[in-house]
């Protein structure tokens, strides 16, 4: 069963106007279960690009989540986004393991983690399309309580 989480630093880095989630170019990249996720150290792409995974129509730096919004539903703050899909792809082995949503600013030490998918298990992707389906409630929320 797939789990998401946030890293601990996205929380500080959006209230020093480091993230704009629905204005900077966020970007999903897929990563190998030579991946060992720290939510408290982990803070940009720089700790985690050494791991990701490589094949054919993957982009090595991942790619970009289009159609971003921010909302409030009530309490709850949505960030959604359209389903990303890595269309034709095939994985070289160890397979898709995690999936790291962060900002890419072009520069891997200064690119913030925003958070992750742990799949549960190492996915295989041979020649199909891959997609990241993003829940209903979007890709994450947080709740004013």
């Amino acid at each position: 069963m797939a789990t998401a989480k946030l890293y601990a630093s996205y929380v500080a880095k959006v209230n020093n106007k480091e993230i704009d989630f629905d204005t900077d170019t966020v970007k999903v990249v897929h990563l190998k279960n030579t991946y060992t996720p720290s939510q408290t150290t982990h803070a940009y792409y720089s700790d985690v690009n050494t791991h990701v995974v490589t094949g054919t129509n993957i982009t090595a730096g991942g790619q970009a989540v289009a159609s971003k919004t921010v909302t409030l539903v009530t309490l709850t703050q949505q960030f959604d986004a359209a389903d990303t899909t890595f269309t034709n792809s095939t994985t070289n082995s160890p397979h898709i393991r995690y999936s790291v949503v962060y900002v890419d600013t072009g520069t891997a030490a200064t690119s913030p983690l925003i958070g992750y998918i742990d799949w549960g298990a190492d996915l295989p992707v041979v020649g199909g399309d891959f997609t990241v389906r993003w829940a209903a409630t979007g890709i994450f929320t947080g709740t004013v309580a």
